[in-house]
């Protein structure tokens, strides 16, 4: 690492690569990293650690985790039943298809969360589009329910799932399905037996990533399911419920709990996405 006299720069070398970077970038990218990593610190430095398992403890907070937990892991197998099939298509797809499929799977991610917990109202709510007959031929009726904070849920983290598993089979070798069936391999064993299991670490990251969304939603879900305890209730929305009230330790610990769950996802995938 050499500081250059002539023109202040930082010249760093990575993997037998020499970059040259002005010191003024390397200013402002200490900066954007201070912005990124300073209110993660304050909730590390701020949290009540003394107290963090009684607070933990409590029956509310119980509650939103269990609730939580139910929630996302439901959340995450819809994404599962629904969004292989959805990736495989799109693997497979025309590139003109491809790309119009990626925008509608896009869309929820880049939504805003209110946006997207509104159209699902108007969509699924009793008077929507779809729901006035769910509710008229079965008497089912989503808003305001646990089943509708797994749907807001799987509506924001399916987008994770599917662009994941989708760019898994994408990067697959496909003389090897090729091969397959030359020597007889229906779809359906081609399929089970040589797609999915190499696509095995794209759906295994894709699931975390889901996950990891749908217990970190609060959008869509107070939009859509509302905050009720118990039933609807899940940690995001139990921390902004404690922020409100005036609940400062409480909520610092729920977001630590947080925070420590969206790291722990962060590590368990490095190998996919932390590599360098």
């Amino acid at each position: 690492m050499t500081l250059s006299k002539s023109y202040r720069t930082l010249s760093i070398s990575s993997r037998g690569r020499q970059l040259t970077t002005p010191f003024p970038l390397i200013a402002l990218a200490v900066i954007a990293l201070a912005f990124t990593a300073l209110p993660l610190f304050s909730l590390v430095w701020r949290a009540p650690w003394s107290s963090l398992g009684n607070i933990l403890g409590r029956s509310q907070v119980l509650d939103a985790l269990s609730l939580s937990a139910i929630i996302s892991f439901a959340a995450a197998g819809v994404c599962l039943f629904i969004g292989l099939p959805l990736a495989h298509v799109m693997a497979f797809a025309t590139t003109r298809t491809r790309r119009v499929l990626r925008v509608l799977v896009l869309l929820p991610m880049v939504l805003p969360p209110v946006v997207g917990g509104a159209a699902l109202l108007f969509a699924l709510g009793r008077n929507g589009f779809v729901g006035q007959w769910f509710d008229k031929w079965w008497g089912v009726s989503l808003p305001f329910t646990t089943a509708g904070a797994v749907v807001a849920a799987t509506f924001v983290a399916l987008p994770f799932f599917v662009v994941s598993v989708e760019t898994g089979i994408r990067q697959s070798d496909p003389k090897l399905a090729e091969i397959a069936r030359t020597l007889g391999a229906s779809n359906w064993r081609v399929l089970g037996s040589i797609t999915l299991p190499l696509a095995r670490p794209a759906i295994l990251s894709g699931l975390a990533l889901a996950w990891a969304r749908a217990i970190g939603e609060f959008g869509a879900t107070i939009t859509f399911a509302g905050n009720l305890a118990g039933r609807t209730q899940t940690l995001p929305l139990a921390t902004f419920l404690a922020l409100e009230s005036g609940r400062i330790e409480e909520t610092l610990a729920l977001s630590v709990l947080l925070l420590g769950t969206s790291a722990t996802v962060l590590i368990a995938l490095r190998s996919r996405w932390l590599s360098v």
